[in-house]
């Protein structure tokens, strides 16, 4: 009677590295995942600043703003990126609207509103 070699087969060998395949993969598109989130965390903090800070410089000038569009660019962070303002008129004379869109290589970032009132 012949001993009985003990061990894996082939087969159960390459059953388990597909198994570890599809997993390692899984857990890269996680982790890819989270990096792109991440930097669209950063993107979107860094777009806030930029458009808060021509918000601001729109109400510290103590003169309202004239209606129409206008484009500044602003860096943060190291990344240059685009501030669109559009500034419209309200029913109430007294007030205008102003949109600020934030732009990054030509793709939106972040959107904020507000109205100026006059002093």
């Amino acid at each position: 009677m012949g001993r009985r070699a003990s061990g894996f087969t082939l087969i159960e060998v390459l059953v388990a590295l597909g198994i570890v395949a599809i997993a390692l993969t899984a857990g890269l598109q996680a982790s890819a995942a989270l990096t792109r989130n991440a930097q669209r965390q950063s993107d979107i903090l860094l777009a806030q600043t930029c458009a808060e800070n021509e918000l601001i410089r729109l109400r510290v000038a103590r003169q309202m703003p004239g209606v129409g569009d206008s484009s500044v660019n602003c860096e943060q962070g190291g990344l240059l990126f685009s501030v669109a303002l559009a500034v419209r008129p309200t029913p109430n004379p007294n007030f205008l609207r102003i949109d600020a869109q934030v732009n990054r290589d030509e793709a939106p970032v972040l959107r904020l509103s507000t109205v100026l009132g006059r002093y």
